[in-house]
């Protein structure tokens, strides 16, 4: 199989394409065809040596990719959820060696769902990492219930736009912050309110927040904390 192997961190130009044999699935994974992988900030920075680049130092070959979507081809000892033929998107092997970019990979089968019919395989790799942070965060660390109070910031991004349905969906109510050419994209995918980043400062618009979601950091993290009600929360994923 041809796959995209990193000759070492640094520049794109470290990506190689080789042939490898195709991988056979171990118990309890499943071996899956690629139709579609997507690109996100972790791969990068992962690829110049940092990211996960420590985790990957000594693999070889070192193949980079974490979000999937394909058809499983084969399953291995133990798989119980799904069948050859299925169609399944997910992402793998997080924060270990995905090995995403290949024609061919195994995950294990916890690692994936069934594709809905009514989406693409680009749609579905594209949704992975983006809609799994914004469900950790509502769900796990947060824990938002039906009434709540919600500030998203870069409601229009990758995280921001899963993190709006994902409110709606749960009771919320929503106010996202973007630019004024995406107002109405991300009102129709549930926001009650939108605030213009770049004309207006959302500290002087809204308050009593529960919760706020920061998909930006530097100096909106302090400023997020005027809008805040005493005992809300702020999660912020750009910053460490």
């Amino acid at each position: 199989m041809k796959a995209y192997v990193l000759k070492g961190f640094g520049g794109v130009e470290n990506l190689v394409t080789e042939e490898i044999p195709v991988p056979e699935p171990a118990p309890g994974e499943i071996l899956i065809r690629v139709k579609a992988i997507s690109i996100n900030p972790v791969d990068i920075k992962t690829r110049i040596g940092k990211g996960r680049a420590e985790n990957l130092k000594g693999r070889d070959p070192i193949i980079l990719g974490w979000d999937v979507s394909g058809t499983i081809i084969e399953t291995g000892d133990g798989v119980s959820s799904f069948r050859t033929g299925d169609e399944v998107f997910g992402m793998i092997n997080f924060p270990g060696h995905g090995k995403a970019y290949a024609e061919y990979v195994t995950a294990p089968e916890s690692h994936v769902a069934l594709k809905p019919l009514e989406i693409t395989h680009e749609e579905a790799a594209a949704a992975c990492l983006a809609a799994l942070t914004a469900w950790q965060i509502l769900k796990e660390r947060v824990k938002l219930k039906a009434g709540d109070n919600v500030l998203i910031h870069a409601a229009a991004g990758g995280v921001g736009h899963y993190a709006v349905q994902m409110c709606r969906y749960l009771g919320a109510h929503v106010t996202g912050t973007a630019s004024a050419k995406n107002r109405e994209f991300i009102l129709s995918l549930g926001a009650s309110a939108h605030i213009d980043y770049e004309n207006e400062a959302f500290e002087t618009m809204i308050h009593d927040v529960d919760f706020v979601l920061d998909c930006i950091g530097g100096s909106y993290i302090d400023r997020s904390m005027k809008v805040l009600r005493r005992g809300g929360t702020i999660v912020t994923i750009p910053s460490g």
